[in-house]
């Protein structure tokens, strides 16, 4: 099974921060992510997990983009078993940016 790790400042900060709504879309998404295991990840059309080509995690792994809603894409590395949340960007353009 996927592990979440939420535990990231910049992910809190901006996630605190969504409206209501985005609040509630990304928090249904979550939680679905940690009913699938890594292969079901890798093969769900839903959360277009796709690699951010530009970055690295600090673990030296691929940082990947996975959609939590319509306007929400956040960024995220495994580790192990963990999936690290890095950030949430409510405009999907900014989860490419350098």
């Amino acid at each position: 099974m996927v592990r979440l790790d939420l535990n990231s400042p910049e992910f809190q900060d901006a996630f605190f921060r969504l409206e209501h709504d985005e609040l509630e879309q990304a928090a249904a998404s979550l939680g679905r992510l940690r009913e699938l295991d890594w292969n079901s990840l890798n093969r769900h059309t839903g959360f277009q997990w796709e690699a951010v080509q530009h970055r690295r995690a600090p673990n030296g792994t691929a940082v990947y983009s996975l959609r939590l809603s319509r306007r929400i894409r956040c960024l995220a590395f495994r580790d192990g078993d963990l999936l690290r949340i890095v950030s949430p960007h409510p405009d999907h353009d900014s989860a490419y940016r350098r």
